[in-house]
C-alpha cells in the first residue's frame, strides 16, 4: 500500500475542510432537496398516482412550481453545519488512524481505515442530526402546502420551544446507524483509490487533482450505497408528527416494510447516486484548492 497521508494543522484542515463542505453543499443540495421529498411523500390513495413518479418528476415539478430556490430549500443549516462538522470528520479520521499506529510510519490496513472511517462519524453526528432534522423539516414543508417554519433559526427556535434540546436531536441514533458504517466505507473507499490511482514510483500525495476528484467522487457513491436504508428510515422519524413512531427506528422501519415493501428502503435511490459523484469530487477540489492556497499563503499555520 502506498504511504499514508503527513499530519495537517488543525486550523488549515477547519478552514479547507469547510470550504469543500460549502462546495459539496451548494452542488448536491438540489438533489438532496428531491431525495427528501421523494423519501418523505405520503403513500398515494387507491387509483391516484403518487405526488411525485420519481427523481426527474419531483424535480420538474419543484422547479415550476417554486424556481430555483425550492431546490435550495434548507440549504442554510447544512452550510452553517459543514465546516465544523468537516473539521470534526477529518478530525475524528485522522485520530482514528493515529489510535491504531504504534508508530508514525505504520500503514494501516483497508480494515484498518475502515475502523478509523466509522469513529470519523460518530464524532460528526453530533453536528450532523440537528442540521438534517431542521433541513428536512424545511424541505418538506414546501411541497405539502404549509409554512410553519420561515427559515433555518425559525425551525430551530420553534422546535426547542416545543421539544426541547430533544426535538432538535431527534433522531441521534439513525444518524449514527447511517454515518458510521457510510463513514467507514467513504474513507476505506477513498484511500483505496487513491492507492490504485497512484502511478508507480509516485507518492500518493503527489496524485493529480483530476484523480483525487474521481477518487472522492467515486467514494461518494459507495458511501450512499451504505447509507440510503438508514437514511430512509431517518427522513421518515425526523419529519414524523410526534408521537407517531414511540419505538423509534423499528416502528418506521416496520411501517415501511408494511406498506410499502422491502424496495422503500431505497427511495430516493436515483436521487441520491446522481448527486453522489459531483458533490464529493466538487468537496475534494474545494479541500484540495483550499489546502494548496493555504501551504501558499500561510505556510506555517
Amino acid at each position: 500500500m502506498a504511504d499514508q497521508p503527513k499530519p495537517i494543522s488543525p486550523l488549515k484542515n477547519l478552514l479547507a475542510g469547510g470550504f469543500g463542505g460549502v462546495c459539496l453543499v451548494f452542488v448536491g443540495h438540489p438533489l438532496d432537496t428531491v431525495k427528501v421529498r421523494l423519501q418523505t411523500q405520503p403513500p398515494s390513495l387507491p387509483g391516484q398516482p403518487p405526488m411525485y413518479s420519481g427523481t426527474f418528476d419531483c424535480f420538474r415539478k419543484t422547479l415550476i412550481r417554486e424556481g430555483i430556490m425550492g431546490l435550495y430549500r434548507g440549504m442554510a443549516a447544512p452550510i452553517i453545519g459543514v465546516t465544523p462538522m468537516f473539521a470534526v470528520c477529518f478530525f475524528g479520521f485522522g485520530l482514528g488512524k493515529r489510535l491504531q499506529q504504534k508508530h508514525p510510519e505504520d500503514v494501516l490496513s483497508y480494515p484498518q481505515l475502515f475502523a478509523a472511517g466509522m469513529l470519523s462519524g460518530v464524532f460528526t453526528t453530533g453536528i450532523m442530526t440537528p442540521g438534517e432534522r431542521i433541513k428536512c423539516l424545511l424541505q418538506i414543508q414546501a411541497s405539502s402546502g404549509e409554512t410553519k417554519y420561515t427559515g433555518t433559526l425559525d425551525c430551530a427556535k420553534k422546535l426547542y420551544q416545543e421539544f426541547g434540546i430533544r426535538g432538535i436531536y431527534k433522531g441521534t441514533v439513525l444518524t449514527l446507524m447511517r454515518d458510521v458504517p457510510a463513514s467507514g466505507m467513504y474513507f476505506m473507499t477513498y484511500e483505496w483509490l487513491k492507492n490504485i490511482f497512484t502511478p508507480e514510483g509516485k507518492r500518493v500525495s503527489e496524485l493529480s487533482a483530476p484523480r483525487i476528484l474521481v477518487a472522492g467522487g467515486i467514494a461518494g457513491i459507495f458511501n450512499w450505497a451504505v447509507a440510503i436504508p438508514p437514511d430512509v428510515l431517518k427522513s421518515r422519524f425526523q419529519t414524523a408528527p410526534p408521537g407517531k413512531y414511540p419505538n423509534g427506528f423499528r416502528d418506521v422501519l416496520r411501517e415501511l416494510i408494511r406498506d410499502e415493501g422491502i424496495t422503500s428502503l431505497y427511495k430516493g435511490f436515483n436521487a441520491v447516486m446522481i448527486r453522489a459523484f459531483p458533490a464529493n469530487a466538487a468537496c475534494f477540489l474545494g479541500f484540495e484548492v483550499a489546502m494548496k492556497f493555504l501551504n501558499w499563503a500561510i505556510p506555517n499555520l
